[in-house]
Order: C-alpha cells, then sequence, then structure tokens
C-alpha cells in the first residue's frame, strides 16, 4: 500500500533534490534543532564566486546579518544550482513553485513529514525512498488505484500498512 507517509516524504525529496533560483529562495522551513555538531561559521561574501554571487545578488546588503545557517544553506544550493543541467534547472523551478502555491497549512504538514523522515535511521531512510521510487514508476492508473485505497483506509488500517513490508511490484496482465 502507498503510504501517505512516503508520499510526503518523497514529494519533499523531489523538491529538495532541486534547488529553485536563488532569487526565489524561500525561508528555511524551520530553524534546525540544536545539535552536538558544531555551529555554522559564517560564510563570507567575498568567498563565493562571482556566479555564486550573481545569483544571490538580493541578498548582498544583508548577507552578514543573516544566520550563518542561512548562509551556508544559500552558499551551498547556489552551487548545486549552478552545477544543474538545464532539464534539472527546470525541474528545480516547477517544484519550486509547486511549493510556493501551497496552502501553508500543507507546507506545514509536509514540514513536519520531512522532519520525521530526516528523524528515521538510514536504513528506514532508504527503504522509504526505494519504496517511493517504486511508486514513481508505477503506471499512474496504478497510482490513481493506491491513493484511491489509501483514502478509504482508517487511521489504523494505515498504521498497519505502514509497518507491514511492501508488497511485490503489481504486474499487469499480458
Amino acid at each position: 500500500m502507498i503510504r501517505a507517509f512516503i508520499v510526503g516524504a518523497g514529494l519533499l525529496l523531489a523538491a529538495a533534490c532541486g534547488f529553485a533560483h536563488a532569487d526565489a529562495v524561500p525561508a528555511p522551513p524551520e530553524p534546525a534543532p540544536p545539535s552536538a555538531a558544531a555551529p555554522a561559521v559564517p560564510k563570507s561574501w567575498s568567498s563565493m564566486s562571482s556566479q555564486q554571487q550573481q545569483l544571490l545578488h538580493n541578498y548582498q546588503g544583508k548577507w552578514d546579518s543573516l544566520p550563518p545557517e542561512r548562509q551556508q544553506a544559500l552558499a551551498k544550493g547556489s552551487q548545486r544550482w549552478l552545477s544543474m543541467t538545464p532539464e534539472q534547472k527546470s525541474g528545480a523551478q516547477q517544484r519550486f513553485n509547486q511549493w510556493r502555491a501551497m496552502p501553508p497549512e500543507q507546507r506545514q504538514v509536509l514540514r513536519q513529514r520531512w522532519q520525521q523522515y530526516k528523524s528515521l535511521p538510514p536504513e528506514q531512510q532508504q527503504r522509504v525512498r526505494e519504496s517511493f521510487s517504486r511508486f514513481r514508476q508505477m503506471p499512474p492508473a496504478r497510482r490513481m488505484e493506491l491513493r484511491k485505497q489509501w483514502r478509504q483506509m482508517s487511521p489504523e488500517q494505515r498504521r498497519r500498512s505502514v509497518q507491514r513490508p511492501p508488497p511485490p511490484p503489481h504486474r499487469s496482465p499480458r
């Protein structure tokens, strides 16, 4: 059965795989929880390439006032953007526009699911990615069928479904 968690995590994975044009970079979903890792080191504006600076030009005047975590995220995102092919950039921009079009409540639900996903052990994260990949490879009619089944399940049925191993791939009759 398709898992809502997998779909939500998958949507965020898809969104995270691309980086929208830096001029339209949204604020980070939530501040990262404090961790044992060393605090982020501020990234100086001059340490970035001219291409990164051009992408992030809207931030130039306020760069030094941004939190170091935000500076690091923007610098990393701009590097990723610059390394993308035109097709990847197009897909990333499309996903970003979908994200911006979502109501705030839906974005919050997806942020929570992303946090749930990130809190999973690496092996479970891998299983989620594999399940989502299998789901995306299914024919659209099969995906719609699974979504319909999921919507008809009670919360308890959904919980049990998530705990079960995934079903074998659906094979269409020949």
